[in-house]
């Protein structure tokens, strides 16, 4: 009996390999896992949502423009005891709300217009602030009397020479100058209806006439001050003296 050759218990190899292909692709099909599915987790029938919190209201910030106030200037005589009073227009002065802000820390945030004043001789100097709601009351300055002290000349950071004082119908804050200032000099700061005033001058009787004129809250009643007149230190300064 003829031995059988090794060849004949072999495929031809075209057929071999192309068994081979078809397997493979078998497999590799069968070993490719599934796409993975989206998963989502349901929501309770009637649960809420959460609300997101609401964003905190932005706060004041300082002013560092000038825009022309007719009104605010309004408010400043154009004399006073025969004394003429300079009201310069905003662009002839360099400062702005921010600029004097800065010293009325969270009251000067709010200011929105600056309008500045002056008396040559006697030298009389004047600032007024016009504020957004809500406004500062004159008792509210007190936490800045010593910067704004500091702002007009005085030398010295110290809150303690300033009085709350009933002047006429007006109520401020008033201090003497120092050994830094002209003779006779008084420094004046009060708030009312939305407007801050500081104001510094050498003569009294101008000063006190200046104060006069302008807007300012009555002195509470029937309570009274431990001052009701002007402090002593300014009806002792030269009522002539000039500067």
């Amino acid at each position: 009996m003829p031995i059988p050759s090794r060849a004949a218990a072999r495929p031809h190899r075209p057929a071999a390999l192309g068994l081979l292909i078809v397997v493979a692709t078998v497999l590799t099909a069968c070993g490719q896992p599934a796409s993975p599915t989206p998963q989502t987790t349901p929501v309770a029938s009637g649960t809420p949502l959460p609300t997101p919190s609401p964003s905190p209201t932005p706060g004041p910030t300082p002013a560092f423009t000038n825009t022309p106030d007719p009104e605010l200037a309004g408010l400043i005589p154009t004399s006073v005891l025969g004394h003429t009073v300079v009201i310069p227009a905003v662009t002839e002065f360099g400062l702005t709300p921010g600029d004097i802000g800065q010293i009325f820390g969270e009251i000067g945030d709010r200011f929105r217009a600056l309008q500045v004043a002056f008396v040559e001789s006697p030298r009389l100097s004047l600032y007024a602030v016009q504020m957004d709601a809500p406004f500062a009351t004159t008792a509210d300055l007190e936490p800045y009397l010593a910067a704004a002290g500091q702002y007009v000349g005085i030398a010295g950071l110290h809150r303690e020479p300033w009085q709350l004082s009933a002047i006429g119908d007006h109520l401020a804050w008033v201090r003497p100058g120092d050994n830094a200032t002209l003779p006779g000099t008084m420094i004046y700061a009060w708030a009312t209806d939305g407007y801050v005033f500081l104001m510094i001058g050498i003569n009294d009787p101008q000063n006190l006439a200046m104060l006069a004129v302008l807007p300012g809250a009555p002195p509470p009643t029937p309570t009274p001050l431990p001052s009701e007149s002007a402090p002593p230190s300014i009806a002792s300064s030269p009522a002539g003296s000039g500067g």
